[in-house]
């Protein structure tokens, strides 16, 4: 059974096998990087929505991508 851990939480280093060390986010970083991550989700939300073709497909590609940089550079 997998364990899961909120992306906010402190703790959020307990399932990642690549990233030995993380810096402990302020409230603000783990607030930005939760609104991101919901910006995020609801434009999914509106895409799938939308129907399915390969430029849909492409428009959640890209989505998903635009929201790991983001949140990267708040965890970085």
């Amino acid at each position: 059974m997998s364990q899961h851990v909120e992306s906010a939480s402190d703790d959020r280093t307990a399932n990642n096998a690549v990233r030995h060390t993380y810096r402990v986010l302020s409230d603000a970083e783990k607030a930005q990087m939760v609104a991101i991550k919901d910006a995020g989700a609801e434009l999914l939300r509106l895409i799938g929505e939308a129907g399915n073709s390969r430029e849909l497909s492409i428009a959640r590609t890209k989505t998903e991508e635009a929201v790991m940089w983001a949140v990267k550079h708040v965890t970085a």
